[in-house]
């Protein structure tokens, strides 16, 4: 393995994590609210969906961001009307919606494109690259920043800003206060509901910009459930976290890497098995995550 080609390889692991990242933020947005929201697959999707039809009509990449990040929002919306205010269960809302979703895009791409399967060209236009020649004094170094979106940056950066909004905010403190006790914020004066559906709606922004980044960051394609399971990829990265926004992005980065492995291993080992790595190391992490915290419970315990 040559270093150009190890180059390519974290330049694709870069592009693969973008999405998990964002709807892992989007995760431990309402994990911080004491909201479960399981539907981050259906938020990716519909995004992915909506800016690819946008792209289709207008062929303007800021118009099928905008299209895309106010669909995630409007089905996270939804999620919280049903999840938050009508009190319907979490695991309902989530798998209705995510099996919503898969079957409407699929309708949709019949009636739109007049085709199934996956829907490319028409002219449509990817998202604005990023080439750093500041960079061209190192190949390697160049390869490995070569042609990743506005977006692919943007999410380190979103992290960031939601590490100082929940620990150097007001608001943020507010928000923290709900996800430890929603009754006594409430006693406090804090619109304790409001709160968790914006941080639901919040979550369909940021799966938004996931799922737009999924489908224009490298080749502007969409195919039926193109997302692949990515939402669950990106609970289990936010649980490995600790609903944590700067860990979020090591373990987001972890995930990007195995689904990065898993596309380069494909010429090597039968693709049914590199295609099961993401989805294997999601359930090792978690059990594992698990492990670790039922282990720290126990020393707290026996420490009280």
């Amino acid at each position: 393995m040559n270093d150009l080609y190890l180059a390519a390889v974290i330049n694709t692991t870069f592009r693969y994590t973008t999405p998990v990242l964002f709807a892992a933020l989007g995760s431990l947005f309402c994990t911080k609210a004491a909201v479960f929201n399981v539907a981050l697959e259906g938020q990716l999707l519909a995004a992915s969906f909506v800016a690819i039809v946008a792209n289709y009509y207008t062929n303007n990449a800021f118009i099928s961001l905008l299209a895309g990040v106010g669909a995630g929002a409007f089905i996270a919306w939804i999620v919280a009307v049903f999840q938050i205010k009508w009190k319907v269960r979490d695991m309902v809302v989530g798998t209705a919606m995510n099996l919503l979703v898969q079957s409407v895009t699929a309708f949709l791409m019949q009636i739109i494109f007049g085709s199934r399967g996956t829907v490319q060209g028409f002219g449509m236009v990817p998202l604005t690259k990023i080439n750093p020649t500041f960079l061209k004094f190192s190949p390697f170094l160049y390869r490995m920043f070569e042609d990743l979106s506005t977006i692919d940056y943007l999410g380190y950066i979103v992290a960031i800003i939601i590490f100082i909004y929940f620990y150097k905010t007001v608001s943020g403190f507010h928000h923290l206060s709900v996800g430890i006790s929603g009754t006594a914020a409430d006693s406090l004066g804090i619109n304790s509901q409001r709160i968790q559906i914006r941080a639901v709606v919040i979550s369909g922004i940021l799966c938004g910009f996931g799922g737009v980044v999924h489908a224009m960051g490298n080749v502007t394609v969409f195919a039926e459930n193109m997302t692949s399971g990515r939402g669950f990829i990106a609970m289990g990265a936010a649980s490995m976290a600790q609903s944590h926004s700067l860990v979020a992005i090591a373990s987001s980065l972890f995930f990007g890497t195995m689904l990065s492995l898993s596309k380069t291993l494909q010429g090597y080992i039968n693709s049914y098995f590199t295609e099961a790595i993401p989805y294997l190391c999601t359930v090792l992490a978690i059990t594992i995550y698990g492990v670790i915290i039922s282990i720290q419970k126990r020393r707290a315990k026996k420490i009280l």
